[in-house]
């Protein structure tokens, strides 16, 4: 498994991602803050390629669908991916804040648009958050739900 640090519009997502990836023994492709995030997924998809790797997790600046540059990045990230491994990605999964309510059903659609999701992630399920909305985005779109996390420790992603 290899991760690739995509998100680099949020600030310090590449440096909390290269820290998992250490925690967890993992190679880490990463650019810079304000880089070009398409770049950094073919990078780690030909370096997946050159090191044996048959698996790559991307992070990207998905958060923010009502800013339409941010999700047309998203739409050439699947491009590129496309490109380096024909019959990828092979999941498209939308992370989501347990507290972050009807707006998530919002985001589900938005991202679905732009690049079809294959599973949902429901994170931080540990605080007073209850995570509801989850269930209408699969009654109302069937993307399954994936996992969920319930703490900050590997062990809590189930």
């Amino acid at each position: 498994v290899m991760l690739a640090a995509g998100d680099t519009f949020r600030a310090a997502a590449i440096k909390q991602l290269s820290t998992w990836a250490n925690r967890l023994n993992l190679d880490c492709i990463k650019g810079v803050q304000g880089g070009d995030p398409s770049a950094i997924i073919f990078d780690a998809l030909t370096a997946a390629k050159a090191r044996g790797h048959d698996v790559v997790i991307a992070d990207t600046a998905g958060r923010l669908q009502s800013k339409t540059d941010l999700m047309n990045e998203l739409a050439k990230i699947k491009r590129v991916i496309e490109k380096v491994v024909p019959d990828a990605p092979h999941e498209i999964y939308l992370i989501l804040d347990a507290s972050t309510g009807q707006n998530a059903l919002d985001q589900a659609k938005i991202f679905n648009a732009f690049t079809p999701l294959t599973g949902l992630v429901l994170t931080k399920l540990d605080g007073s958050a209850k995570g509801g909305i989850i269930l209408s985005i699969y009654h109302q779109m069937r993307i399954p739900i994936r996992y969920i996390g319930i703490g900050e420790d590997a062990e809590d992603f189930l």
